[in-house]
């Protein structure tokens, strides 16, 4: 068990740090910095200055180390556009972003989940036709333009709720709707495939052979088996509400991650973009790490290599 758990940690480790090279490569890609700190029309002794200041005249390699050694110990840099820490600027941001991702992933994995197991138990027939079409328009239909249709029924014709903004529960259901609706529709696929893979397998035959209420079997026998990839999509789900839910964020004007990545880029606020892309992936590759390690304690096989 331990050497598995030191092998998941290297390639955590490995992970993060290849995420590092490549954030900062492709940030690099965008411009000079330098560039971007200066006024209009400063001087090249100016720019030079600036780029001797921030280290960018170092080869790439000595700017990646200083890059992960700094952000190691919490220096993750200051904003172009705001002249405040980014770390800073970030924390201001989580709060709403996990208010909106709380109830859009709730909703989304109880809707997902539902519809899937009803699906799988009833196959072929009404409610799993509509389920299904249901999940691929959500699959298809853009998230800008679902927030707009939500807008232009309950803001401006019913006048329910408010079009944008954040503040109270109100603010937070539309939102919340449009982006929830594709994990919903993607843990209903999820689900109702993994369902009947289990529902057809030899351990399930068996408990109904044994007489067990049909209940029983979908929850106790099958359920239980299809539960583990949907979980892993459902924790991924939730670190992209959480980090990535930028046309959303920029349709309703809530100030989450996404629309903080959405100024970040408009501004070229480099540090920024650097800050929320790589807190994301950094969120993928220790959910992952998790995951693993859960899935040995469940599991003997997988600790043993088997």
């Amino acid at each position: 068990m331990l050497g598995y758990i030191l092998k998941r940690l290297g390639y955590a480790a490995i992970s993060l740090a290849i995420l590092a090279l490549t954030v900062l490569a492709l940030t690099r890609l965008g411009g000079d910095p330098a560039l971007m700190l200066v006024e209009p029309g400063a001087s090249q002794a100016d720019i030079d200055a600036v780029r001797q200041r921030l280290g960018l005249d170092q080869p790439f390699w000595v700017q990646y180390g200083r890059f992960v050694l700094a952000a190691l110990g919490g220096d993750l840099g200051t904003s172009i556009y705001y002249r405040t820490p980014v770390m800073e600027l970030y924390l201001q941001r989580l709060p709403a972003s996990l208010a909106l991702a709380g109830v859009a992933f709730a909703w989304a994995v109880l809707l997902g989940v539902g519809t899937g197991i009803v699906s799988a138990v009833y196959p072929n027939r009404l409610w799993d036709r509509v389920s299904r079409f249901v999940a691929l328009t959500g699959m298809s239909m853009p998230a800008f333009w679902l927030g707009m249709l939500l807008i232009l029924l309950f803001s401006v014709k019913l006048q329910w709720l408010p079009s944008s903004g954040s503040g109270d529960f109100a603010h937070l259901l539309m939102p919340a709707l449009t982006l929830g609706w594709y994990f919903a529709a993607s843990h209903m696929r999820l689900t109702r495939s993994a369902m009947l893979e289990v529902l057809g397998s030899d351990h399930v035959r068996l408990a109904r052979l044994k007489g067990l209420p049909e209940w029983m079997v979908v929850l106790e026998h099958a359920l239980k088996g299809a539960l583990i990839p949907v979980l892993t999509l459902a924790a991924i789900n939730l670190v992209t509400m959480i980090n990535a839910a930028v046309v959303v964020e920029t349709v309703f004007a809530w100030p989450g991650i996404g629309r903080l990545l959405y100024e970040a880029v408009s501004f070229r606020d480099i540090p920024v973009v650097q800050v929320v892309v790589l807190l994301a992936g950094a969120m993928i590759v220790v959910l992952n790490l998790v995951t693993d390690l859960l899935y040995a304690l469940i599991d003997p096989r997988i600790r043993s290599g088997r």
